[in-house]
């Protein structure tokens, strides 16, 4: 079995004697852990040994959505600076309902502690200790965990809660800190995304990322102006990469990036003409040059391409103009 042209290689084989043991010491070792963070939590002990500890279990298990949760409550409540004046009261994730993820029996986890996962799930609105912002500034407190953030996500690429917490981080840095400072912090990240997207250029994940960062880069709250061209322009540079031509995510990308895109060119219907028939040119030569005909997702954005032509009103679109008579004859084909 492959992925993204990966293959995996099987792992199941007979573990001896001392393997097993090695493994029975290393679940009693993280279910220690998980009994102890929950008790700490449980005592509102919100402090930076804390955070060390749920360090520790995310990295063994970034998939435990629980612990992420915790990981949030010790940083408003117990170890961020007091927020901005413009910062708007915590409201509570519609996630924070949902059930931790956990390779381990919760219920052997939890029989030394009356914490609940629901409990440790649910962000309390009324703290019982104060933010003390004795730990450092809440810039180091964001870069830290940004720091601290980035190895896991090598490991683990695809992993959602990485990503989501990720970005409540720089969310918070919107809430609690300058805007020119906050602006750096999603500047590094658009650096980051693209160093993921080398690495694995059809991470959806990683692309679903790339589009958020530049929302915010482009948002008046970070005086930011548009990207357009520069995202279309990083759309051709991976399609013609490495297996470009069967990048779902960057043909995808490049379909909603282009009616935004003459908008703001202001282009005429002869340079919209113009701009289809350079698409179908670069599609077409591109499925014959390289993988033609098994490049599904070059005949994806193919389709689209028609759409255009076929299935015009109602949605944004190449060419408003055309009239039927232009619709019927199509684009000049290379």
């Amino acid at each position: 079995m492959a992925s993204h042209g990966i293959t995996r290689v099987a792992t199941t084989t007979e573990r001896t004697e001392q393997e097993l043991r090695e493994e029975q010491q290393q679940i009693q070792e993280y279910r220690d852990l998980e009994d102890l963070i929950r008790a700490k939590v449980a005592e509102r002990q919100y402090t930076v040994e804390v955070l060390e500890l749920t360090s520790k279990l995310l990295k063994k298990n970034p998939e435990y959505y629980t612990i992420w949760n915790v990981r949030r409550r010790l940083l408003i409540y117990g170890l961020f600076s007091k927020p901005s004046a413009s910062s708007s009261p915590l409201k509570e994730s519609p996630n924070t309902s949902q059930t931790a993820t956990t390779t381990m029996s919760s219920e052997d986890s939890s029989s030394s502690t009356t914490t609940t996962s629901t409990e440790l799930n649910t962000t309390p609105h009324n703290p019982a200790f104060p933010t003390t912002g004795k730990s450092g500034t809440t810039l180091d407190l964001i870069r830290s965990d940004l720091n601290f953030l980035f190895p896991i996500m090598m490991k683990y690429p695809k992993c959602y809660w990485l990503w989501n917490y990720r970005l409540w981080l720089l969310q918070q840095a919107n809430e609690r800190l300058d805007p020119g400072i906050a602006r750096e912090l999603w500047t590094g990240e658009l650096a980051l995304v693209g160093k993921m997207l080398v690495k694995d250029s059809r991470n959806f994940h990683g692309w679903g990322y790339r589009r958020k960062v530049v929302s915010e880069l482009e948002s008046k709250k970070l005086n930011g102006q548009s990207m357009v061209e520069s995202e279309f322009e990083y759309t051709t540079k991976m399609i013609h990469g490495l297996n470009g031509l069967s990048n779902f995510s960057a043909w995808h990308r490049r379909s909603k990036l282009i009616p935004r895109l003459l908008d703001e060119r202001g282009a005429d219907d002869a340079a919209r003409r113009q701009f289809l028939e350079d698409e179908f040119e670069l599609i077409i030569s591109a499925m014959y040059t390289d993988s033609y005909p098994y490049a599904q997702s070059a005949w994806f954005y193919y389709q689209f391409l028609m759409t255009t032509l076929t299935d015009y009103v109602g949605h944004a679109t190449i060419t408003p103009n055309f009239t039927q008579e232009d619709r019927a004859d199509g684009p000049t084909m290379p």
